[in-house]
Protein backbone atom coordinates (compact mmCIF):
# COMPACT_ATOMS: atom_id res chain seq x y z
CA UNK A 1 0.00 0.00 0.00
CA UNK A 2 1.41 3.57 -0.77
CA UNK A 3 0.50 6.40 1.42
CA UNK A 4 1.14 10.25 0.78
CA UNK A 5 1.96 12.75 4.08
CA UNK A 6 2.46 16.39 3.93
CA UNK A 7 5.78 17.29 6.39
CA UNK A 8 6.72 20.48 7.68
CA UNK A 9 9.74 21.84 6.09
CA UNK A 10 11.73 21.39 8.97
CA UNK A 11 10.73 17.60 9.52
CA UNK A 12 10.87 17.30 5.83
CA UNK A 13 14.75 18.09 5.82
CA UNK A 14 15.35 16.00 8.45
CA UNK A 15 14.08 12.58 6.95
CA UNK A 16 15.90 13.73 3.45
CA UNK A 17 19.19 14.11 5.38
CA UNK A 18 18.33 10.49 7.61
CA UNK A 19 18.45 11.69 11.14
CA UNK A 20 14.88 11.06 11.43
CA UNK A 21 13.92 7.61 11.09
CA UNK A 22 10.58 8.07 12.92
CA UNK A 23 7.70 10.24 12.20
CA UNK A 24 5.38 10.43 14.85
CA UNK A 25 1.83 10.34 14.27
CA UNK A 26 -2.30 10.27 15.76
CA UNK A 27 -2.90 6.41 15.71
CA UNK A 28 -5.93 7.11 13.28
CA UNK A 29 -7.46 5.69 10.65
CA UNK A 30 -5.01 5.58 8.20
CA UNK A 31 -2.62 4.98 10.44
CA UNK A 32 -4.27 1.78 11.78
CA UNK A 33 -4.23 0.54 8.25
CA UNK A 34 -0.50 1.10 7.56
CA UNK A 35 1.52 -2.53 7.76
CA UNK A 36 5.56 -3.02 7.60
CA UNK A 37 6.12 -3.30 3.95
CA UNK A 38 4.06 -0.17 2.86
CA UNK A 39 5.43 3.17 1.01
CA UNK A 40 5.25 6.91 2.38
CA UNK A 41 5.57 9.52 -0.05
CA UNK A 42 6.52 12.79 2.23
CA UNK A 43 5.63 15.82 1.05
CA UNK A 44 7.23 19.35 1.84
CA UNK A 45 5.08 21.12 3.02
CA UNK A 46 3.39 23.84 1.65
CA UNK A 47 4.37 23.47 -1.88
CA UNK A 48 3.96 19.59 -1.79
CA UNK A 49 6.40 19.97 -5.08
CA UNK A 50 9.47 17.74 -3.33
CA UNK A 51 9.14 14.23 -1.87
CA UNK A 52 10.97 11.66 -0.64
CA UNK A 53 9.96 7.88 -1.12
CA UNK A 54 10.47 5.95 2.22
CA UNK A 55 9.46 2.90 3.11
CA UNK A 56 8.03 1.32 6.65
CA UNK A 57 10.23 -1.11 8.56
CA UNK A 58 8.52 -0.85 12.13
CA UNK A 59 5.29 0.57 13.91
CA UNK A 60 5.75 1.37 17.60
CA UNK A 61 2.01 1.95 18.91
CA UNK A 62 1.74 3.72 22.48
CA UNK A 63 -1.12 5.93 24.61
CA UNK A 64 0.20 9.14 24.28
CA UNK A 65 3.57 11.08 22.55
CA UNK A 66 5.75 11.33 25.73
CA UNK A 67 5.27 7.58 26.15
CA UNK A 68 6.20 7.22 22.63
CA UNK A 69 9.33 9.21 22.25
CA UNK A 70 10.25 8.75 25.58
CA UNK A 71 11.57 5.17 24.68
CA UNK A 72 13.71 6.82 21.53
CA UNK A 73 16.45 8.87 20.81
CA UNK A 74 15.57 12.72 20.42
CA UNK A 75 18.01 11.51 16.92
CA UNK A 76 15.53 8.74 15.71
CA UNK A 77 12.34 11.27 15.37
CA UNK A 78 13.78 14.66 14.96
CA UNK A 79 17.34 16.09 15.22
CA UNK A 80 19.61 15.92 18.08
CA UNK A 81 19.70 18.97 18.68
CA UNK A 82 16.05 19.51 19.41
CA UNK A 83 14.74 18.98 23.13
CA UNK A 84 12.00 16.34 23.88
CA UNK A 85 9.65 19.58 25.17
CA UNK A 86 10.39 21.65 21.97
CA UNK A 87 9.19 18.38 19.81
CA UNK A 88 6.14 17.48 22.15
CA UNK A 89 5.33 21.07 22.03
CA UNK A 90 5.55 21.08 18.03
CA UNK A 91 3.24 18.38 18.14
CA UNK A 92 0.59 19.77 20.02
CA UNK A 93 0.33 22.48 17.36
CA UNK A 94 -0.86 20.07 14.94
CA UNK A 95 -2.62 17.87 17.50
CA UNK A 96 -4.98 18.08 20.41
CA UNK A 97 -4.63 16.14 23.65
CA UNK A 98 -8.25 14.72 22.98
CA UNK A 99 -7.15 13.66 19.36
CA UNK A 100 -3.91 11.59 21.24
CA UNK A 101 -6.54 10.56 23.85
CA UNK A 102 -8.94 9.27 21.14
CA UNK A 103 -6.57 8.04 18.75
CA UNK A 104 -2.86 7.18 20.47
CA UNK A 105 -0.32 7.68 18.77
CA UNK A 106 2.41 6.00 16.52
CA UNK A 107 5.72 5.52 15.43
CA UNK A 108 6.44 5.09 11.96
CA UNK A 109 9.95 4.12 11.73
CA UNK A 110 11.20 4.41 8.01
CA UNK A 111 13.86 4.03 5.67
CA UNK A 112 14.35 6.18 2.54
CA UNK A 113 13.95 4.09 -0.57
CA UNK A 114 16.55 4.05 -2.81
CA UNK A 115 15.82 4.79 -6.68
Amino acid sequence: MKYIMKLNPKYFEYVKNGTKRVEVRLNDEKRKSMKVGDTIIFQKEPELKEEINTQIVNLIVKRNFKELIRNLDVSEYSDKSESEEKFLKDLYMFYTKNQEEKYGVVGIQIKIKKG
